[in-house]
């Protein structure tokens, strides 16, 4: 459909009310008042090139840097009718398709998932239909726990993020310079020792110990939200959600400057705290610069959150355009505030995955533990780990060089 067609026919300002609808439905913040200044500025405007009217609707609904895709792909899918098919075929297809390619494709199915939202035409009938269907199927529990979180449609977003909240989170403990009562403390209490001593008059005294007190160690998170990180972001955002319920977590945001959002994080709704922390970052899915964003780290924050010792996860898969000379020396720094610093990488998924990057390579030696973290499952081992003792075994070997 294009603009002059919707024109004739008197229905422009349906067509946009109900674009303005799908882009909210697709995660857009677009309300009401946004869609009536939309149809005001077309009518106004007398837009008739194209390009001027994608320009007009983006002026008004788009507020948001990341949200710009979400647009330009609703935009053709409403504004023009397209095939299917060769995406279809491409989907089915057993070669593996590029990586931009995929991440185009994932933003085409939650942008028609909005977009044919309530469309009484038989593709949308039976394609709930069979969802339903295949939720009680053990195959296809099991291809959702293995898919790759840049690949989910947002009906299985949604179902990711509803499991990743009931996730049975790690139950690790660690001992405190704090004492308390413990029978088989070694450090005798005296003064408990006392107090049942004179309550029982004095015939008898029964020794009272003491032992370290035992408590599940805070978590650290550092999140990349650079572009080449922003399909998996999210995801980990919902985890670092459902471990805040269980513990004290602190969580940083970095790309091309360090945000902390544990305050936003902590909000107990899940879709309200990472509504509150997407308007907290103004770098989402842009560059990357890792060494500053350590070193703006260690300076300002590390003195604040590591002081019991904590568990640091650091999200990001070590990718930056320009390489900071002093990046090994801010990860050894951040290694020395934690007891136990794991990296974890979505770029592991892929077999015979070597850290040939200057980046990579840079961080590497300082981390204890290197785990993928790119689907359900891979959050599952994740949790089991740390439960677990601390273990290399999941480091990659050094690159050949």
């Amino acid at each position: 459909m294009t603009t002059a067609t919707a024109a004739e026919d008197g229905r422009l300002a349906e067509n946009i009310a109900w674009f303005g609808r799908a882009l909210r439905a697709a995660g857009l913040k677009v309300g009401p008042g946004r869609i009536l200044d939309a149809v005001a500025a077309v009518e106004m405007a007398g837009v008739g090139a194209r390009e001027d009217f994608y320009w007009t609707l983006h002026a008004l609904f788009v507020s948001r840097h990341e949200d710009s895709v979400v647009f330009d792909q609703a935009f053709r899918l409403f504004w023009r009718r397209r095939a299917h098919q060769e995406r279809l075929i491409a989907m089915l297809s057993p070669v593996a398709v590029p990586q931009r390619e995929q991440k185009r494709e994932s933003v085409l199915r939650r942008v028609e998932e909005a977009l044919f939202a309530g469309v009484g035409t038989e593709r949308q009938v039976e394609k709930p239909r069979v969802e339903v269907e295949a939720r009680l199927s053990a195959s296809v529990e099991d291809v959702l726990r293995t898919k790759d979180f840049a690949q989910m449609s947002a009906a299985e977003l949604a179902e990711a993020r509803r499991r990743i909240a009931h996730l049975r989170m790690p139950d690790d403990r660690a001992r405190t310079r704090r004492l308390v009562s413990d029978p088989k403390g070694r450090r005798l209490d005296l003064r408990a020792s006392l107090r049942a001593a004179v309550a029982t008059g004095g015939d008898l005294v029964l020794l009272k110990r003491r032992g370290p007190k035992e408590k599940s160690p805070p978590v650290v998170a550092l999140v990349d939200i650079s572009g080449s990180m922003a399909d998996y972001s999210r995801p980990i955002l919902s985890f670092l959600h459902a471990l805040g319920g269980r513990r004290k977590v602190s969580v940083f945001l970095f790309g091309t400057r360090l945000t902390n959002v544990t305050r936003q994080l902590a909000r107990r709704d899940p879709d309200a705290a990472l509504a509150a922390v997407s308007a907290s970052a103004r770098d989402w899915a842009g560059g990357t610069r890792i060494a500053a964003s350590l070193r703006a780290f260690n300076v300002e924050w590390s003195r604040r959150v590591t002081a019991q010792n904590p568990v640091v996860l650091l999200f990001t898969d070590g990718l930056e355009r320009e390489v900071d000379e002093t990046l090994a020396g801010e990860m050894a720094r951040l290694k020395r505030s934690c007891r136990r610093l794991v990296w974890l990488n979505p770029l592991l998924r892929y077999e015979g995955f070597e850290p040939k990057a200057q980046g990579v390579a840079a961080m590497l030696p300082q981390v204890d533990e290197m785990r993928p973290v790119h689907d359900l499952k891979s959050l599952e081992r994740l949790v089991s780990a740390l439960s677990g003792p601390l273990s290399r075994r999941s480091l990659p070997p050094p690159a050949r060089r």
